[in-house]
């Protein structure tokens, strides 16, 4: 759990005025505030900085270097925020869907949450990039609408739960209880191996006030409503300065097109 002084500096960082205490509407609020405040991106990865599950290393980066991350630092971190205003917070690892099927076990980490005031249980994900703006209610098997489109969650074998989009598979939770720890292992697969799509390229994107804005490579893609733009950032300065302006990103040389040297997985 962050401390007060953490914790009162965190909800700083994503514009939130305290005092607050996490009952559902809140962690509503919180939960699309931190969206639209922290980005999701990988720039650690490419630029040699090896990343840390440790909740002093991530309140570091996330709060006081006012960074981003991908889901094991992002719901990592709201975690502990959330446990820190009264809420009851369980750990789970997904299984993300794509062209190839599931992804290995603990390839995704979300929160089930149960605010202060006893309502939910919430499935909470502020770490998976385009995803939800609003908490999803984890009981639910009516589709739930959200600005994001409609989500259904759906019972899976072995007790486990589909989390969908539009129709469209996104991960499988395995409902099992887990600690932070537990996920350090495929953390470092994902910043090491040839296979992790995180060490392909980089991606920074968060929500704005009426869509999102992204960096994919050197693509700056923005959106708003149903107009999307996506603009070529020709030059180190032209990138520099979009991470800077968009995200409060401020490096200091750009990040590397491939695995920064030291973290490429040994064969």
């Amino acid at each position: 759990m962050v401390d007060e002084e953490t914790a009162a500096a965190y909800l700083r960082r994503i514009a939130v005025a305290p005092p607050v205490t996490a009952d559902a509407a809140t962690v509503r609020r919180l939960h699309r505030a931190h969206q639209v405040a922290v980005p999701f991106e990988n720039l650690s990865i490419h630029l040699g900085e090896p990343i840390s599950l440790e909740e002093n290393d991530l309140a570091d980066k996330i709060v006081q270097r006012r960074r981003g991350g991908f889901c094991y630092e992002l719901n990592g971190l709201f975690a502990l925020l959330l446990e820190a205003l009264g809420a009851r917070v369980i750990r789970v690892a997904a299984r993300v869907y794509g062209d190839s099927g599931f992804s290995p076990p603990f390839d995704h980490l979300a929160l089930v949450v149960r605010p202060a005031d006893g309502s939910g249980p919430w499935l909470v994900d502020v770490g998976f990039g385009r995803h939800s703006d609003y908490p999803l209610l984890l009981d639910s098997r009516a589709g739930q609408d959200d600005p994001a489109g409609e989500f259904l969650l759906a019972d899976a074998p072995d007790g486990d739960l589909d989390v969908l989009r539009d129709g469209r598979l996104q991960y499988r939770i395995e409902l099992r209880e887990r600690a932070l720890a537990d996920f350090v292992p495929t953390c470092w697969w994902q910043q090491t191996s040839p296979q992790s799509h995180f060490t392909v390229g980089t991606v920074c994107s968060r929500l704005t006030e009426d869509g999102r804005v992204s960096i994919s490579g050197r693509t700056l893609i923005q959106t708003s409503g149903t107009t999307r733009t996506e603009r070529q950032l020709d030059g180190d300065d032209a990138l520099l300065a979009a991470y800077r302006d968009h995200f409060g990103i401020a490096l200091h040389h750009v990040p590397s097109r491939s695995a920064p040297p030291g973290l490429v997985a040994q064969s």
